[in-house]
């Protein structure tokens, strides 16, 4: 019988954790989301939390995924549908959303809220809980006013979601990604009726178009998780404000960032045609 070293048995039940994959970084994930690579997205995220399950702001983006998932399979995110407002409203009829996806999109949202909260009660000052409660705010105001068609109703939730990027701003000025929902609150409640308005308070937002799509501008330049939501919601407003040659820019970009997307191709096309130029 050949002698086995205990040392070659110790680096043997060792190989396995080195050659172990290392953990996916939310980037990577977000990649996968911005390409509407939504399976990808989530088996990434799952991996990440894993290894990371008291972090609130994956479960933030998870509910990210499963929204734009369902947004894209319901047709939402067509241009059509997004700059005009009657099909918005739609006689305020909810959308037929997929049930399982429904529910993974509530249990995502309630844990990133469980978890961010949880976060705040040991450090009220914590950025990436803030943001976090802030991005999973944003995604279930969304939800609440696209899919279930309760625009006024979801008012609220987009108060949260705003007061806790202006909290963030106040102690970091510099995270970027946190203006896009400080900037998407000051156009959209621009953009409110004035009796409306009257009722509607959100802080440190007076309802300037121009400011939030300077916001919005900012994130676009100098986020890091948001540039590419930033130059989305950039490219809407340019389409509903019918500035054509800008929303074609921003689709230009953002097709040669995420060029798997298929939506910001043929939204692309449908740009390129008005406009008579080639596709690129």
């Amino acid at each position: 019988m050949i002698p086995v070293s205990p040392r070659w048995i110790l680096a043997a039940l060792c190989l396995p954790a080195f050659a172990a994959p290392p953990a996916p970084s939310l980037d990577e994930a977000l990649n996968s989301l911005y390409n509407f690579d939504f399976p990808t997205c989530h088996k990434l995220l799952n991996r990440y939390i894993a290894e990371h399950p008291r972090e609130p702001l994956p479960y933030a983006f998870r509910a990210s995924a499963y929204l734009f998932a369902d947004l894209d399979r319901l047709g939402i995110l067509e241009s059509e549908f997004l700059i005009d407002d009657r099909k918005i409203a739609a006689h305020h009829k909810p959308l037929d959303p997929d049930p399982a996806d429904a529910a993974r999109f509530q249990q995502a949202v309630d844990k990133a809220g469980d978890l961010g909260e949880a976060a705040l009660r040991a450090n009220p000052d914590d950025r990436q809980a803030l943001f976090a409660l802030s991005v999973s705010g944003g995604v279930a105001t969304d939800y609440m006013a696209l899919v279930e068609k309760h625009q006024f109703m979801s008012l609220s939730l987009a108060k949260r979601s705003n007061a806790y990027a202006q909290r963030l701003l106040k102690l970091d000025p510099h995270f970027y990604d946190a203006y896009l929902t400080a900037g998407f609150s000051e156009y959209m409640v621009g953009s409110l009726p004035l009796f409306i308005r009257w009722f509607v308070h959100f802080d440190n937002v007076d309802g300037s178009k121009e400011r939030g799509i300077s916001n919005l501008e900012l994130t676009a330049r100098e986020g890091h998780y948001f540039r590419g939501f930033a130059q989305i919601l950039l490219g809407i407003i340019d389409l509903r404000n019918r500035k054509l040659s800008p929303a074609q820019g921003r689709l230009k970009q953002l097709v040669r960032q995420y060029p798997a997307n298929p939506l910001f191709r043929k939204e692309l096309d449908k740009i390129n045609q008005k406009l008579g130029t080639a596709a690129n």
